[in-house]
């Protein structure tokens, strides 16, 4: 599972050897370093949707905008480095390594939450036109590249990968979340296209999308809770992929409500009743996820003082938080109930602390030369931080030992 599950290199003595200790392995650069630009767009859109007025608010939106844009580009740029210089590190990840391969969820949740930023925050910078413009083309890409990655992910796991029910874990739920993360950002595009069968059209897509992503998602939440009953979870870096579990409930949440307001110029017959089922879906769906909170939260601070130390893992803090923000501010929205109000606020905050650790972790990482750091010479191939293959016996929270076997 690329720089999820690794430790950190040892330093090697000598001035050279400790340049190349710091050089970043682009072989190493996984998907997963997507949820960099997730969590970052997230929180502009997150800060955007709130239905509080801080002042400097509109700023911050902006500002974390522009980093999850800029995060997007150098991102981008540097997995197609990867993906044409390193096809044998790129072709394991997806086809040899299921830990990895999930993470491929991410790219597309990446390009939607940048697009739907862009439009609501970025428009005020760069205008309409160009905002809806570059929304449409990120929209359009993150869509089709969602709806491969959750026809092709489990496609891969039935057929290819050797994976258990009784080992399932919450990254599991990435690919099956993408295309509701498109159906939740699809409908702030209707208003700007030709009414007409173009606005239908997209409005339609979208509740298809909903009902892929939800119907996916209520066939994996299951065998992820039965194999963290089950198991556990393999490994200490892993505990805060718990926060993953509130992604579907929080963007379902945001989806309904986003289709809800859509529908009321393109289908007005349609309205009051997506309206009313916006509204009773959302306040128990999120029910949920304020349920699921504070296990997370509880077993995250268990495994800090078990020694969990900063993995990519960390920024599951951020997207997940983020879409139960955006939620509790759209039932806020439209009940005008003043407890969704603080709720939206509580978790926003929330937000930014996870933000502030996992962007502060990834950082020092980078700067360190701990995260896309180069195997050592004559390591196993298990030890690689790219690797999901190795043998491991790692301490759970609670004290007891998982061994992960080899695949």
């Amino acid at each position: 599972m690329a720089t999820l599950l690794s430790p950190a290199p040892s330093p090697v003595p000598g001035p050279a050897a400790s340049l190349r200790v710091r050089r970043p392995d682009l072989a190493q650069l996984g998907p997963n370093w997507y949820a960099v630009v997730m969590g970052t767009a997230i929180t502009a859109n997150g800060a955007a949707a709130l239905p509080v007025h801080w002042p400097g608010l509109t700023g911050f939106a902006e500002l974390m905008w522009a980093l999850g844009l800029a995060g997007l580009l150098v991102l981008g740029a540097a997995r197609a480095v990867h993906l044409t210089r390193h096809r044998t590190a790129a072709r394991a990840h997806l086809l040899d390594e299921p830990a990895t391969a999930v993470f491929y969820g991410c790219p597309p949740m990446a390009l939607l939450s940048v697009g739907l930023g862009t439009l609501t925050v970025g428009s005020r910078v760069i205008g309409t036109g160009p905002a809806v413009a570059l929304d449409l083309v990120l929209w359009t890409a993150g869509t089709l590249y969602a709806l491969a990655v959750a026809a092709g992910i489990p496609y891969l796991m039935i057929t290819r990968h050797t994976v258990s029910p009784l080992t399932a874990n919450p990254t599991w739920l990435l690919p099956v979340v993408a295309p509701l993360v498109a159906s939740a950002t699809g409908p702030a595009l209707v208003p700007h296209l030709p009414a007409g069968p173009a606005r239908e059209a997209l409005l339609y897509g979208c509740a298809a999308l909903f009902g892929i992503g939800l119907l996916a998602t209520l066939a994996v939440l299951p065998v992820v809770l039965t194999g963290l009953v089950h198991s556990g979870l393999p490994a200490l870096a892993l505990t805060p992929t718990l926060f993953l579990v509130l992604g579907p409930l929080g963007q379902s949440t945001t989806a309904v409500h986003q289709l809800a307001d859509a529908a009321g110029p393109v289908l007005p017959e349609l309205a009051p009743a997506a309206r009313a089922l916006a509204e009773l879906f959302g306040v128990a769906v999120l029910g949920a996820a304020m349920l699921w909170l504070p296990l997370a939260v509880i077993a995250n601070l268990r495994a800090r003082r078990a020694g969990m130390g900063f993995a990519m893992t960390w920024w599951a803090f951020t997207f997940p938080v983020g879409t139960c923000v955006t939620g509790a501010a759209a039932l806020a929205r439209h009940t005008g109930f003043p407890g969704f109000t603080a709720l939206a606020a509580g978790l926003f905050v929330l937000l930014l602390a996870g933000w502030a650790l996992a962007a502060a972790g990834t950082a020092t990482g980078l700067a360190g030369g701990r995260l896309l750091a180069r195997p050592a010479a004559g390591g196993a191939p298990g030890d690689r931080p790219g690797s999901g293959t190795r043998d491991s016996v790692t301490d759970r929270p609670d004290g007891r030992k998982n061994s992960t076997p080899r695949r």
